[in-house]
């Protein structure tokens, strides 16, 4: 039994290794990636992922750990009805403790830190040498002037990562606004060949005013291919390829620090914008992996 257990481990390994070396080559990786229809591609993998059936469900979370480092050691439960119950797994309590210092704005996802900064003349950094723009981003909203002056990071998640997201302070979401996009892949390879990437990708733009001090923090969740859907719990339909409208949501939807907001379907990039008074927090480096309830930015001290 030992011998076979090592042996199955020892083809594992040998697979990921393979795959592994595959993923590294850049220019294969983009091609592989995203010159498919993507589209068709993405709508057909999140129909496949909800197959309640062991087979199916067994097999493919199989071929998912082929290509990532699954870690479900501290999933709340350990038995899944399908690869997306999987991906939208919820943790054991305690997993992810939030940060309850009010000076701090929290993450809103695992992730890997992306470029991050201040914005300069309405621009943002996507990867080195490539520049997009806040009315991009944003579709031509309000937004725009608000934070031309402001601060942003960008955060990536991968396959593997917890995809739940917590509200990043205690705060009211006025209001969510959807814009439809093409589903490009957003690992790096493909952040350096195509401009724009994540002005093109569909994405929401979900602005929370914080309740301590009225400051807007606007959380832009940007679509990748197999991955375009988010789940809000204040919100009855889920956003989409699908998605008929409405594109702009009026809410009222109040939470706490760290109280679950909705979650990825699969996972993406998260793009967090605060006002210039903000600031980012030192630990938040390209780069560094960040988890839910650490902190992420820092609010600016009140007088006296």
């Amino acid at each position: 039994m030992a011998y076979g257990i090592a042996t199955q481990d020892y083809r594992i390994m040998t697979v990921r290794s393979l795959i592994a070396k595959i993923c590294g080559q850049e220019a294969l990786n983009f091609v592989l990636t995203n010159f498919i229809p993507r589209r068709t591609v993405t709508l057909f993998i999140g129909w496949f992922s909800q197959i309640e059936h062991p087979f199916v469900r067994d097999l493919s979370i199989g071929i998912w750990r082929l290509f990532s480092d699954l870690d479900l050691s501290d999933a709340k439960k350990t038995q899944f009805r399908s690869m997306h119950d999987c991906f939208t797994r919820e943790l054991r309590d305690g997993a992810r403790p939030v940060n309850q210092d009010p000076a701090f704005v929290v993450s809103p996802c695992d992730a890997i830190i992306g470029a991050s900064g201040g914005v300069v003349a309405g621009q943002l950094l996507q990867i080195k040498g490539s520049r997009y723009t806040l009315r991009d981003l944003f579709g031509g909203s309000e937004l725009v002037d608000f934070y031309r002056d402001g601060i942003y990071t960008t955060l990536r998640l991968t396959s593997s990562m917890y995809h739940r997201l917590p509200a990043p302070d205690d705060c009211r979401v006025d209001q969510v606004t959807y814009i439809p996009g093409d589903v490009w892949n957003v690992n790096p390879a493909t952040l350096k060949r195509v401009d724009r990437l994540f002005c093109r990708n569909e994405r929401a733009l979900i602005r929370t005013q914080l309740a301590g001090s009225n400051h807007v923090v606007t959380l832009v969740p940007v679509a990748a291919i197999l991955v375009a859907s988010i789940r809000l719990h204040f919100l009855d339909m889920a956003l989409n390829l699908k998605h008929a409208g409405p594109n702009d949501i009026v809410c009222d939807a109040r939470f706490r620090k760290g109280e679950e907001m909705g979650w990825f379907e699969h996972g993406s990039t998260f793009i967090v914008l605060a006002p210039g008074d903000l600031a980012l927090c030192d630990e938040v480096r390209e780069g560094q992996i960040i988890r839910v309830g650490q902190p992420l930015m820092r609010l600016p001290r009140s007088p006296g």
